[in-house]
């Protein structure tokens, strides 16, 4: 009896030890996972290591076609990734605003340049529809583009915090469609205003005088003489032309950036097209501020066409002599004949 009572005893606990040796089995190979530690020289940590402090990228085995696939760590990706989070808005705020405080002071200084002779209710044509057309077309284009590229580099800095992340992230993609868009038009204005105003933008020794002289707007004077272009405007102009061109080259690679051999050379490109960018900005700033409030009578220039005829004789008189020659009237060189007493 004693031993039957044993077996009944330890057939109870069957059902306990049948638990036990289940919950061993599923759990034995996760625990000598865990408790295995591969040495240094399994995985070659140290040669890791030297690749990384040498600036190699590591790669890895793949079976796809692409080889790119490989890379695994690529160094000068966070050189690329620490520029746009680090520099690149150093040398925006640097540029923009830098120009904003120069462009303030020389207004609070200079003051806003005047017609000398005051308005004389002439008008002379200065640009015809044609040219005012492209010159807006490539203008406003380029507005859109500055403010969605710099929403690109300053926005979650100054946006986000402002309107929170539902408004940035729906405006951050209609201004990313916008600024793809409309990069074809702004292109197609440069071209336009390359082949239309090429011919009297081309540097000669009368530019170097311009520019001895301030081209009169550093202080009050005689303006030094000029055509239908000063020296000032043919430097914007190759300033659109050059840095528009390195846009939109460098813009290419961004928006097809399988034409980019490598992704090394994407992040040139894009690093290309950022600073460019920052500086045609500035640059543009300066334009914009001489074209409206800057000088008296310099918009209506691009918004009429027409500017008054003792302005243009004040910045552009070789060009008023030239019109007037062209049209039959007399310039103010012409000699006028003096009638007998």
């Amino acid at each position: 009896m004693p031993g039957s009572l044993s077996i009944l005893k330890l057939a109870g606990f069957r059902p306990l030890f049948a638990a036990f040796a289940l919950l061993f089995v599923l759990t034995y190979p996760a625990a000598a996972q865990l408790s295995f530690r591969p040495t240094a020289e399994a995985v070659q940590e140290d040669q890791l290591l030297n690749e990384l402090q040498r600036g190699d990228k590591i790669t890895g085995r793949i079976t796809i076609p692409d080889a790119r696939a490989a890379s695994l760590i690529q160094p000068a990706g966070r050189d690329w990734r620490d520029f746009q989070r680090s520099r690149l808005p150093i040398i925006g705020g640097v540029a923009i605003i830098g120009m904003v405080a120069l462009l303030a002071i020389f207004l609070m200084v200079r003051g806003r340049i005047r017609v000398e002779h005051g308005f004389s209710g002439a008008k002379i044509l200065r640009f015809a529809g044609l040219e005012r057309f492209v010159h807006w077309l490539t203008a406003s284009c380029f507005i859109v583009l500055a403010l969605s590229g710099l929403n690109i580099s300053f926005g979650r800095m100054l946006i986000l915090p402002l309107f929170g992340p539902e408004v940035f992230a729906t405006m951050s993609t209609y201004a990313k469609f916008a600024h793809n868009y409309l990069a074809f038009p702004f292109m197609l204005g440069l071209v336009i205003m390359f082949l239309i105003w090429i011919k009297d933008n081309i540097p000669g020794k009368l530019d170097l005088e311009w520019f001895k002289q301030g081209g009169g707007i550093l202080s009050a004077g005689k303006h030094p003489p000029a055509k239908r272009f000063n020296a000032g405007q043919k430097g914007i102009f190759w300033i659109v032309i050059i840095g528009g061109a390195l846009m939109s080259v460098s813009g290419w690679f961004l928006i097809f950036p399988y034409l980019a051999a490598t992704v090394t050379a994407l992040q040139f490109w894009t690093v290309i097209h950022a600073v460019i960018a920052m500086l045609f900005i500035a640059v543009m700033l300066a334009h914009i501020y001489i074209g409206s409030i800057g000088m008296e009578g310099a918009f209506d220039a691009m918004g009429t066409g027409e500017v008054d005829l003792n302005w243009a004789k004040e910045h552009h008189s070789l060009w008023v002599e030239e019109e007037q020659k062209k049209a039959g009237a007399p310039s103010d060189r012409t000699p006028h004949a003096v009638p007998a007493e």
